[in-house]
């Protein structure tokens, strides 16, 4: 498969936020990150987002090197997080190779789930990050104020925001509060102009990337079923926005993850 120029990004990435866990890619785990491994995708979170997909995400992060989980509801799925769903978790949390809380926020997008639902489990994940002193990773679809109101309120200061598609004002906002800000596929389509706008503005030490797969696959991919191996078009994107080499920004967005995620350079 030959998806990506190996000569042009000589560096190991991370891909911070992928699904292996969902529906699409879990029938052939392997594959996927053996195909990763070939194109120097050597470490990833597998990110949670229900009760099935956190079972997964701790299978698929405790059977391989390099591989962690994050764990957590998101916004879409919340009606289904009630107190049994909270305990589980936050037994969940204190598994090896756990390495956040997530994804969770607030999605004000689709409607499917009430508000309140949602900011009653945004507050929950909020409190765990807190107390296990892990970061969280955070989806924020159209709910920017309510999203930035209850972080900083919550007290807790490190985590991500999650495939970022806001504003350059809304990146720093973020980043005052202590979050990292995670550049997706997004960052590659043509007329996300204003994402690259925030790409710039972010310090370099608060950038990660992510692939979010099997969703947002990046251009030349876009509309087709997304997986960690194109994490590098995202970084070849964000280099040229930055006017870095690919392999700088590689080498940064790893070393970033490292720090957040594993508490070591």
């Amino acid at each position: 498969m030959a998806i990506y120029d190996l000569t042009k990004t000589p560096a190991d990435s991370y891909d911070t936020h992928t699904h292996l866990n969902d529906d699409k890619l879990f029938h052939d785990v392997p594959a996927y990150i053996g195909r990763a491994h070939e194109f120097r995708v050597m470490e990833m979170n597998i990110v949670g987002y229900d009760a099935q997909g956190n079972e997964r995400a701790l299978e698929i992060a405790q059977a391989n090197d390099n591989i962690y989980a994050v764990l957590g509801f998101q916004p879409e799925d919340t009606e289904d997080f009630d107190a049994t769903a909270a305990e589980k978790l936050e037994k969940q949390l204190q598994q090896n190779k756990v390495v956040g809380v997530g994804e969770t926020g607030l999605d004000y997008y689709w409607e499917t789930t009430p508000h309140d639902v949602q900011k009653k489990a945004f507050q929950t994940h909020l409190m765990l990050a807190k107390k296990y002193d892990l970061p969280v990773i955070i989806h924020n679809r159209d709910a920017f104020e309510d999203v930035y109101a209850m972080l900083k309120d919550s007290g807790v200061t490190k985590g991500v925001m999650h495939s970022f598609s806001g504003t350059p004002e809304q990146a720093l906002a973020f980043v005052d509060l202590g979050m990292h800000i995670s550049f997706s596929g997004v960052v590659t389509f043509k007329k996300a102009a204003d994402v690259r706008e925030a790409a710039k503005v972010v310090p370099l030490n608060r950038l990660l990337v992510e692939t979010d797969a099997p969703y947002l696959a990046p251009t030349p991919f876009r509309g087709k079923d997304n997986e960690p191996a194109l994490v590098k078009y995202i970084v070849d994107s964000l280099a040229d926005t930055l006017n870095m080499t690919p392999k700088e920004m590689a080498d940064a967005t790893r070393q970033n993850a490292h720090r957040l995620f594993l508490n070591h350079d």
